[in-house]
């Protein structure tokens, strides 16, 4: 079967599958390779592993090499160069009277081009702009309008959990939120309480999801009566991060149980036992 490594080239990024090219290749090496950008830096989130030909359905790059001493001190002229960059860049923006936010600016390892990343609530005729950073810095000027999310994602920050904000944090985490998520985990419909810095539906939502619906799918719905060693009551709410159910045995009284300590089986959802037709 091919062997693939999974590699990204910022904090959060897209991952990209590359040809190791049969180089040994372990989580935290930084390598070159080439991409539609160019020749560029990036870094091993998923070491050499095999896959199914069928599940690969493009030409894959070759991995070029290791990060190299030399290549180290090219990456470090290129992030100098691309906050020299930045800043004539936002200079420029003023002078010009332009409605943007500059988020990021980045050299592509071969220096072959800058881009720079920003945000704007509607288009923006930057062609002058380019005009002038491109006879300013001598290479191709390449800007890129970016989403809420994406400007999260580039500047990074911390959650009302006090860790880094997940989007920078774990590659490849671009998947969808949507407030399905929040109300599967009954969670308040606040907006104040369930929205990210970039003010959209907080990523972590979508962590917890599929162990809240693979729960609910196990567990007796709400209303139904279970018995216990405890007590038979109805089942009235989910402790799911503690995969128990809360039940009210009466007298004001409620106690928390797994779904092992059940002494009736859960009868499965859209299961319904017919009624024998006689005659």
């Amino acid at each position: 079967m091919p062997e693939l490594v999974e590699i990204v080239f910022r904090s959060g990024g897209k991952v990209y599958s590359f040809d190791p090219n049969q180089l040994q290749l372990k989580v935290g090496d930084e390598v070159i390779v080439r991409t539609s950008r160019g020749v560029e830096a990036g870094r091993v989130v998923v070491a050499n592993h095999e896959v199914p030909k069928e599940e690969i359905t493009t030409s894959l790059e070759k991995v070029i090499r290791k990060v190299t001493a030399s290549d180290r001190e090219s990456i470090a002229r290129n992030a100098k160069l691309a906050a020299r960059a930045a800043r004539v860049c936002e200079e420029k923006v003023e002078e010009l009277g332009l409605d943007m936010s500059i988020v990021a600016t980045e050299v592509v390892f071969d220096g072959s081009k800058i881009i720079i990343s920003f945000f704007a609530e509607e288009r923006v005729d930057f062609r002058k702009l380019v005009e002038i950073l491109a006879k300013k810095f001598r290479t191709r000027i390449e800007f890129r309008q970016i989403g809420v999310r994406d400007e999260a994602r580039l500047i990074g920050g911390h959650g009302p959990c006090g860790r880094k904000i997940c989007c920078r944090t774990f590659a490849g985490d671009q998947q969808p939120v949507s407030i399905k998520m929040a109300k599967q985990q009954q969670l308040p419909l606040n907006p104040m309480k369930i929205s990210g810095l970039c003010g959209r539906l907080m990523c972590c939502l979508k962590y917890e999801y599929e162990a809240y619906v693979d729960f609910k799918e196990k567990a007796p719905g709400k209303g139904t009566v279970v018995r216990t060693s405890r007590g038979e009551g109805k089942v009235v709410d989910f402790l799911v991060p503690k995969e128990k159910i809360v039940i009210d045995i009466g007298d004001g009284r409620q106690i928390e149980a797994g779904l092992d300590e059940l002494e009736t089986a859960k009868p499965s959802r859209g299961r319904r036992r017919k009624k024998r037709k006689h005659g």
